[in-house]
């Protein structure tokens, strides 16, 4: 029998009710730090789960207690047929909270149907308002197409979140610039310490830009900037100017502060489910599910699954079977 709907806590305690869903590896952008340029092995379309397939596992984890969906890629819009399965998955019982990440580029014409459906909030990837170092960082000129969506996303109504990756050498400059807009929109920029996640089977380079500095870029531009609550499962730390219309959120996504307090498990495009970010895959979805697996064997694995979850982020990566460093990219994992 599926349950209904009782807090479902892994083998720390910590309740798990966000499930990050990815519906595609593919993506229309070539993020540096995400992808490499040329040779991108995407996945055949038999290989990635079903609209079917995922709303039937979200039906089982919404009866489980998960009642927060993020829709996710690689770059959600690209795959045909999302906002139909979106509309699904918005009127499953026990799913409050529906969310979109995107990089914004096909978004525009749909943000109506967004919020008609109930999208609460977006998260907006935005690294650079410099047209040019978006080009050379994203290797497409679509910094006006990104910026189209985020002012339609702003008029709808829609909460919006601009995640901006912090590297070094690539777009410091850009953290100003991004942090003025919550002066004038009412906008959460968020800072997040850049990751491993880049597609070569290499670590970045030294790693300086860490949540502690990016802090301290922003109080020397904004001596009067404070710290705000932030919530039970929050990953980014909170911070107000008086006077702005929008917050800024530091993520110390490499660091990895913040597990302790993690909510959130995700789901690859090819059904791998993971329960920490840095572990390599935990169960297979698609196989259960191709193997005939009935409703009550797959609660029966996803309860298994977060009884012997990870600490933390550094756990996580240590017990990796593959025995080497996080190298995926980020668009097969399902940000």
């Amino acid at each position: 029998m599926i349950s209904n709907g009782a807090t479902l806590l892994d083998n720390h305690g910590r309740p798990v009710n966000y499930l990050r869903l990815a519906v595609t590896d593919r993506c229309n952008l070539r993020c540096f730090y995400c992808m490499p340029e040329e040779g991108i092995k995407y996945l055949p379309k038999s290989a990635l789960l079903t609209y079917e397939e995922m709303e039937r596992l979200v039906r089982i984890l919404a009866g489980m207690g998960v009642n927060k969906v993020r829709i996710t890629g690689g770059e959600p819009f690209v795959r045909n047929g999302l906002l139909p399965f979106m509309e699904r998955i918005a009127g499953i019982a026990g799913i409050e909270d529906l969310n979109l990440t995107t990089n914004g580029v096909l978004t525009f014409p749909y943000v109506k149907e967004l919020k008609a459906m109930g999208v609460r909030s977006v998260n907006l990837s935005l690294d650079t308002l410099d047209r040019a170092r978006f080009r050379v960082m994203t290797r497409r000129d679509e910094l006006p197409a990104v910026l189209k969506t985020f002012h339609q996303l702003l008029d709808s109504g829609i909460e919006v979140k601009l995640n901006m990756v912090v590297m070094e050498n690539k777009n410091t400059q850009d953290i100003l610039p991004m942090a003025q807009l919550t002066e004038i929109y009412p906008v959460s920029v968020r800072f997040i310490e850049e990751m491993p996640f880049n597609g070569e089977g290499v670590r970045f380079g030294q790693f300086t830009w860490n949540y502690r500095r990016i802090l301290e870029e922003l109080i020397t531009h904004y001596p009067a900037i404070n710290k705000l609550a932030d919530g039970a499962n929050a990953t980014a730390y909170g911070y107000g100017v008086p006077g702005h219309k929008g917050t800024m959120g530091i993520i110390a996504a490499y660091s990895r502060s913040f597990c302790g307090t993690c909510n959130r498990i995700r789901i690859t495009a090819q059904g791998i489910l993971k329960t920490c970010l840095y572990d390599d895959g935990v169960l297979d979805l698609r196989k259960l599910l191709r193997d005939g697996a009935s409703d009550g064997q797959l609660e029966g694995a996803f309860r298994g699954a977060f009884r012997s979850r990870a600490k933390d982020g550094f756990e996580a990566e240590a017990h990796r079977l593959s025995q080497g460093p996080v190298s995926e990219s980020m668009s097969t994992i399902g940000g």
